[in-house]
């Protein structure tokens, strides 16, 4: 729905099924019951996520034909999309793979591209619509600087390709599109500041003379093209878990003439670590009943000097639960954003209150998309039906938006 500050939607990947046929089912099945109690008077916008195999279904034009029909019967619109996790989701083995393929990959490029003109044929006229992918690849893949480097490289071509794509779909449509890339912890970009370093040494540095070239404008307008059209997906969650002071990154950030496509309001699970034997026993007994063994859940220590030990997944961190040095964990467990306490843990919503303060204060997006998608696994006592968790998550961002 359009609130003051942006379009406010949640992201479908909540749903499991990779077919479109599972997609849309769970669609119908869901979004007309939300959309009565959130935006009953209102269009309500759609984060629509489409798997490889779901998205090379719906571009045929008779399933993009009965979808959009759906679409206006139910006053709904897509505006976002969740180009990020590429097949299984649910109910298998991620882990790592949500990274697979990677930006150094035709396939990763040419779904991509799929998802964008699917995007083109869906979004309103005069609306932006964006796409999140990965931070290029997943780090702990790669041993070596060169291969690093090598990845690194190829995956930031790739990226000038999309972003050319996106050029030639805005002068021949008007529908300005772009991609929004989404650090995570132990991606290839990781932080607010790596994506910074990324785009200023990397992407504007390779691409402005392909930009420049092939569309024979100035060195100054390709620099523009290219900040239209790849801007940062700010995924609260993955920002609060490393510590990242929110309105320095947001500054900085808009300071360089960098944009962002979208705030993915989301919340990690975090713990003050005491000093004392038993509390550090009864915390790891609740960061336990959150391993799960579908989805990464990176945690990042902080010590009592400000140093951050990062841990790949919560089993790792688990073994070094009586670190005397560390003051904080926070993991990587999008939980419902509603909820502030579970048992010992807290989440991060503090961190989602300050990103959206900011937004309030002087917008710097006009996409928010509340991304909570682990449902399936959170501990049984935290399991609520689908429908009334997704709504009581958009009640609860409306709420802090009108305050």
């Amino acid at each position: 729905m359009l609130t003051e500050v942006g379009h406010l939607t949640y992201c479908s990947n909540i749903h499991a099924g990779e077919s479109w046929q599972d997609h849309f089912t769970a669609l119908k099945n869901s979004f007309p019951v939300i959309k009565e109690k959130i935006s009953p008077n209102d269009s309500m916008g759609i984060g629509l996520r489409l798997s490889n195999e779901a998205s090379i279904e719906l571009i045929k034009k008779e399933n993009l034909s009965k979808f959009k029909k759906w679409l206006k019967s139910q006053d709904a619109y897509v505006f976002t999309m969740n180009g990020f996790p590429y097949g299984g989701f649910h109910r298998t083995i991620v882990k790592d793979q949500v990274h697979t393929p990677d930006w150094g990959t035709n396939e990763r490029v040419e779904y991509s591209l799929r998802l964008f003109h699917i995007l083109t044929a869906l979004i309103p006229e005069g609306m932006d619509g964006g796409v999140s992918t990965s931070p290029l690849s997943y780090r702990l893949w790669f041993t070596t600087q060169e291969q690093t480097y090598k990845v690194r490289d190829i995956a930031t071509k790739n990226i000038i390709g999309i972003i050319e794509s996106l050029i030639q779909i805005h002068q021949s449509t008007g529908k300005l599109l772009h991609l929004d890339i989404e650090p995570e912890p132990d991606g290839l970009l990781q932080t607010g500041n790596e994506f910074i370093e990324w785009f200023e040494n990397d992407l504007l540095s390779a691409g402005i003379p392909v930009i420049k070239s092939k569309l024979n404008v100035s060195g100054r307008k390709a620099e523009d093209l290219i900040k239209e059209h790849l801007r940062l997906c700010y995924d609260v969650c993955h920002f609060a878990i490393g510590y990242e002071p929110h309105q320095s990154i947001i500054s900085d950030i808009k300071k360089r003439g960098i944009k962002i496509g979208k705030i993915q309001i989301s919340a990690a699970l975090k713990a003050e670590m005491n000093s004392s034997g038993n509390d550090r026993k009864s915390i790891k007994q609740n960061f336990e009943k959150f391993n799960e063994p579908v989805y990464l859940h990176q945690v990042i220590a902080k010590t009592r000097d400000g140093k951050l030990l990062r841990y790949s997944d919560l089993p790792e961190a688990l073994k070094e639960k009586d670190n005397p040095l560390v003051n904080e964990w926070r993991a990587h467990f999008h939980v419902p954003i509603f909820a502030e306490k579970f048992d010992l843990l807290s989440s991060t919503q503090d961190e989602i209150t300050k990103v959206l303060s900011l937004q309030k204060k002087e917008p710097f997006t006009n996409h928010l998309e509340v991304e909570t998608y682990t449902w399936e696994v959170l501990p049984r006592d935290l399991r609520l039906p689908l429908q009334d968790s997704i709504t009581r998550e958009l009640e609860w961002v409306k709420r802090i938006l009108e305050d």
